[in-house]
């Protein structure tokens, strides 16, 4: 599989990029420089490679959910930009 000017083209379109003919060559190059790498994966034999999501094994790293008192109101408000009726006020998002 290779990569042709004219794919650099369509996808340079695509994302909105103006490239220049100079570069549209340098980018085919590396694009196929790349692809030619990753087809030496196929060489490898992974027969016996059992299918992974991730190469090393995961687990949840957070703490446990505890409630716990929250702040007092007052607290709170001091905070906040704009307050009315022990409330914090923002601006209208409704016409």
């Amino acid at each position: 599989m290779s990569i042709s000017i004219q794919d650099v083209e369509h996808v340079a379109k695509l994302a909105r990029l103006e490239l220049s003919e100079q570069e549209q060559h340098k980018l085919t190059e590396q694009l196929n420089a790349i692809l030619k790498y990753a087809e030496k994966l196929n060489e490898l034999d992974t027969d016996q490679v059992e299918p992974t999501s991730h190469p090393m094994p995961l687990s949840n790293v957070m703490r446990e959910d505890v409630s716990r008192p929250s702040l007092p109101i007052e607290k709170v408000l001091l905070n906040a930009p704009d307050e009315e009726d022990g409330q914090i006020r923002v601006p209208a998002v409704l016409e």
